[in-house]
């Protein structure tokens, strides 16, 4: 009988072994975790660099000592898409027409028209409770496209009319006035009583070698089609700016590529494994290619526990940029550090895909994913460590 109540008690404990060694996963440590407001959701619409830009206006606006405010997106999106098509129009449909944008977007806006609170304006007026943007980006596609091709042999007065007409028809009117806690509003009243930030405070920063280093330049990009500049910084460099940001209580707008399957926002982690296909053996590449691709990522990207990541270079991120591996795909918004169970580094990266994940929409990147697939980022001017602001002539 002892032997029995030993063998269960040593097999109870090789099953809660086995069952904690199953569940280590990614264990994070908080170094610096910034305020931030509630997650929105963009849905079914390509208006991450609206949702992510706004995220960090509002956060900008908690540092400063403001009450926290969700900033409606569609506003930006809005004057976007108008202002947008008047130059798609006048380049003769040569240049990128379509949903996305960058964070110039979000302070051209700011700029030039104000800010309403989301509650004010949710460009919700087409029959959903969320953002579809299927049928209104066709349709406003379309539109752009009969005036190019200019069937009157002259463009008519009233064809950016009729533009807005549709955008009214889906987002709603713009709000001329708006009463928020018993005071009246304009748009750009509310921005500069309200927001209080000033857009030309802020600055968008990248790394790359074919342009020159502490110059700025037009990026090259498909949804930047306001041309806007962002400043060119060593590798070291973007992260040292990233990292001293965080640690000085500024936030940072994050455009990047999500591409890859290190990516996973169900599991919260931005990752760059170190194994390939391409550096397998030859044995090891013939077992692997009978795998099914859901097996292959299952082994490879488990997410069960951290891997060991590539080595990141100048040159490899520079490679895959000029190669189209790493695009700009999407808009986020870091708002802190972390540090697994082994030391490494993470950014902790506030989403626009609802809060459906294991992080309630925030998921975690590794320095080394941040190397490689950064596009930009958007930061305050003082942010910027004072030695690299100089070299930058900011």
């Amino acid at each position: 009988m002892k032997k029995r109540v030993n063998l269960l008690f040593f097999s109870i404990l090789f099953s809660i072994s086995i069952i904690a060694q199953e569940s280590k996963g990614y264990q994070f440590e908080t170094i610096y975790d910034l305020d931030a407001t509630a997650v929105c959701d963009q849905h079914r619409s390509g208006t991450c660099w609206s949702f992510s830009g706004q995220s960090f206006l509002e956060s900008e606006m908690i540092r400063i000592g403001k009450k926290p405010v969700i900033l409606s997106q569609m506003f930006v999106v809005r004057h976007c898409y108008s202002d947008k098509a008047v130059k798609y129009v006048r380049m003769h449909g040569e240049t990128n027409f379509g949903s996305g944008g960058a964070f110039h977007d979000v302070l051209y806006v700011l700029k030039n028209y104000g800010a309403v609170p989301e509650t004010i304006y949710d460009g919700l007026q087409y029959g959903e409770n969320k953002h579809v943007h299927g049928e209104i980006d066709a349709i406003l596609k379309n539109y752009v496209d009969a005036v190019v091709t200019n069937p009157n042999k002259k463009l008519t007065p009233s064809w950016h009319q009729g533009f807005n007409s549709v955008l009214d028809a889906y987002f709603g009117e713009l709000p001329e006035n708006f009463t928020i806690e018993g005071k009246s509003y304009t748009p750009k009243s509310y921005a500069k009583e309200v927001v209080a930030l000033n857009p030309e405070d802020y600055v968008q920063i990248g790394s790359f070698t074919h342009h020159p280093f502490y110059t700025n330049f037009i990026i090259e990009i498909p949804d930047n089609w306001m041309w806007g500049k962002i400043f060119n910084v060593p590798l070291d460099e973007l992260i040292t700016i990233m990292t001293e940001s965080i640690k000085n209580g500024f936030t940072i707008g994050w455009a990047t590529d999500v591409s890859e399957k290190g990516f996973s926002h169900k599991n919260g982690i931005a990752i760059v494994p170190e194994t390939e296909l391409t550096e397998m053996q030859d044995s090891e590449r013939e077992k692997w290619e009978t795998l099914s691709k859901e097996e292959r990522e299952k082994r490879l990207y488990s997410f069960d526990e951290p891997l060991k990541e590539m080595i990141i270079t100048q040159e490899i991120r520079q490679e895959a940029f000029d190669n189209h591996l790493t695009t700009d795909d999407h808009g986020m918004h870091i708002t802190g550090l972390a540090k697994d169970q082994y030391g490494t580094i993470y950014f902790k990266v506030k989403n626009s895909w609802n809060t459906d994940n294991v992080f309630d929409g925030y998921l975690y990147a590794s320095e080394t994913y941040v190397k490689y697939k950064t596009i930009s980022i958007m930061v305050h001017k003082n942010a910027i460590p004072k030695n690299i602001r100089t070299k930058l002539g900011l």
